[in-house]
Order: structure tokens, then sequence, then C-alpha cells
């Protein structure tokens, strides 16, 4: 069975968290989020997805409940296609986690398996826990996935047999839908 898999990254947030580390924190879509998400559930809708996944946070959880209802898709949380929690960093602006960390966040890279961005998350435990996830998508032809900028950046990366370091290069834009193939015996496209 060919199986599809549109990858989805949420549009931007509420303007008063674009400038901040937001992670596992939960804000809502800016204006042109919103608008940008109308646009993504009509394109999406196209597709005619049979399950859409998303990571329960509420910008990527307002979308797929509107694709599914509009689609009658089965609807699914999974948390493991969260972004990174970035610990006590989340809610900060960037600038003033570099003000207090200097070079430390280079860590994320450089130290993928022991640096825990503000105590949270190290990149390897995001690394694994979205590999996970990607490996327990059900089997059916046309799955829809709502998540964030990490996790898609990871699945990239993974079925690249790229590594940690290739993550920055490999997020998408908010509201990017990357399409993957997947064919019988094994062989994928994209």
């Amino acid at each position: 069975m060919k199986r599809t898999v549109w990858l989805v990254r949420h549009p931007p947030v509420t303007l008063a968290w674009q400038k901040r580390c937001y992670g596992q924190s939960d804000p809502g879509l800016s204006r042109e989020g919103a608008r940008l998400a109308s646009d993504l559930i009509d394109t999406l809708a196209k597709l005619s997805p049979d399950i859409v996944i998303h990571s329960g946070l509420r910008r990527t959880r307002a979308i797929a409940e509107a694709l599914a209802r509009r689609t009658g898709a089965t609807l699914l949380p999974e948390p493991r296609w969260r972004e990174r929690h970035f610990g006590q960093w989340e809610g900060q602006s960037w600038h003033a986690i570099y003000r207090a960390t200097g070079n430390a966040m280079d860590g994320m890279l450089t130290e993928p398996h022991s640096f825990r961005p503000g105590g949270g998350e190290t990149t390897a435990e995001m690394w694994d826990r979205t590999w996970l996830a990607w490996e327990a998508l059900p089997p059916c032809p046309r799955i829809a996935v709502i998540s964030h900028g990490g996790p898609i950046a990871c699945v990239r990366a993974l079925r690249q047999n790229g590594t940690i370091d290739l993550l920055p290069k490999l997020i998408p834009a908010p509201g990017e839908i990357l399409t993957i193939e997947l064919v019988p015996m094994g062989i994928e496209n994209s």
C-alpha cells in the first residue's frame, strides 16, 4: 500500500510570543497565523487525509480539529509530535536567554546528548521521541501530521540518514507542508 504523509508546521503564533522561546508552551496563533491556518485547512482538505494527528498543543489542535471536521478524518492527539521542551527558557525572549547564557544554547547541537536548554529536553531526547512518533504512524493511505519545526526537522534528518547538526537547516517555515510518499518494499520518495 502506498502511503502519503503530510508533515505540517503550525502557522505563526501570537505576536507577543514570536520572539520568545515557546517550545511546549501553548500560545495561540496570530491573526496572520489564523489566516494561514484557514488556507492550510483548505489545502489539506483537498488531499483527503484518513487520519489527522496533532501534538495536542493549541496551535496544532485547532487546525487538526477543523480539518477532521471538514473531511471526516479520524483525529488523533499524539504528544510525541510536540516541540522540544525548553524548561525554564520557555516564555523568555531569545535575547534575554542569550544575555543570560551567552553561547550556551549552542549546546543543543554541540552537546546533543547532555545539554538541557533551561533544564528541559536534550536534542537527542527530542530526536528519539520524534522517531518513535514517526514509526508509530498508523498504517493507512493518507496521514496529515500537524506539528512543530523541531520534530519535522528531526524526521527530515532521520530520513536522510543525517545527523543532529543538520536540524537548523531542516526546520520548515511556519505553515509549510512537507509531503512524504512511502511506497511498498521500503522504497521511499519525497
